[in-house]
């Protein structure tokens, strides 16, 4: 069966698109979509917003697509404080060519908030060698800034090399039980690239976390190394009960994977008990279904553009 072709882009729920899309903007160097905001009454919808409204600003880093949507009416703020390990948590990760630089310029941007303690931290080679620094965003959307090893940068970043900024390599999601993930996951055609245990106390930094102890598992689809999926499994005796965000929560947050037209209904039959709702969009026609992961975090399948059509980035999302 045909099945994910890509993770085309990841929509963040939030109570003012415009002033976040400048942060974005700010401090790392995203560039709008489209100019203003969009209405998108199927995006409305597919939420659960049937008589509600949803403005959409899009936004682009490198080759990677983060959409900000602000639903009417909104829904509840990002909780404070929500660790590492709880299901609800969710995380994307901007690729920098100088952490130090791209640090200082984060530093000098009011309203974000720290997760990990004291500054950017260097993981050992066991954890991946890179060094990395997690925060939240002036809505409290959890973010990750990452920077691989002089020379050990993979070479589908090459091609930025000379920018401060990359682009996105992952979203990071917390699960419960990593097997049962990895088998939703593979059910959409996502494959286990590389799989580490992050233990230690550069770990502790990074999450705010006391003996901390994470697994970490990789999946990306056959022919799209970035952005992918992590799956983070805490280790510990954690009060992991799920959580569920209402759609036009600012936690959220939805991760856009592209399937072929005529596969969307097979992989939607395959996951009929975790299926919430389908909508089409106004524009293109392509379809849209919401799922839920087994830990509750929301994935859209979104039918691929049949090659005879062209494709307008300012229909996303």
């Amino acid at each position: 069966m045909t099945s994910v072709q890509k993770l085309s882009r990841i929509i963040l729920i939030c109570h003012q698109a415009e002033r976040l899309a400048e942060f974005y903007i700010r401090a790392f160097g995203f560039g709008c979509i489209g100019g203003s905001p969009k209405s998108d009454p199927g995006f409305a919808e597919l939420i659960g917003l049937a008589n509600g409204q949803v403005q959409l600003t899009t936004l682009r880093l490198g080759n990677q697509v983060i959409a900000l949507a602000e639903p009417q009416p909104p829904g509840c703020s990002y909780p404070l404080d929500v660790p590492g390990w709880d299901p609800r948590f969710q995380h994307f990760a901007i690729v920098v060519s100088d952490v130090t630089a791209a640090y200082a310029n984060l530093q000098a941007l009011p309203n974000w908030t720290a997760i990990s303690r004291d500054g950017p931290q260097v993981l050992p080679a066991s954890s991946g060698g890179v060094t990395a620094f997690k925060f939240r965003d002036p809505e409290g959307h959890p973010l990750e800034m990452l920077a691989f090893e002089p020379g050990a940068r993979p070479a589908h970043w090459a091609f930025r090399s000379a920018n401060l900024y990359l682009g996105i390599d992952h979203s990071a999601v917390s699960v419960a039980d990593t097997g049962r993930s990895v088998a939703f996951y593979s059910r959409l055609g996502l494959a286990r690239t590389v799989s580490s245990l992050n233990i230690g106390r550069e770990q502790e930094e990074l999450d705010n976390l006391l003996g901390a102890v994470v697994e970490v598992t990789a999946l990306a689809p056959p022919t799209q190394a970035v952005p992918h999926v992590e799956l983070l499994c805490y280790r510990g005796s954690f009060d992991r009960r799920q959580l569920l965000t209402n759609r036009n929560d600012v936690a959220a947050t939805q991760l856009v994977f592209e399937v072929e037209a005529d596969a969307l209904d097979a992989i939607v039959a395959l996951n009929r008990d975790t299926t919430i709702s389908s909508s089409t969009t106004a524009e293109s026609g392509r379809l849209r279904v919401l799922l839920r992961d087994p830990d509750g975090h929301l994935l859209c399948l979104e039918a691929a553009l049949q090659s005879s059509q062209p494709t307008n980035q300012q229909e996303m999302p």
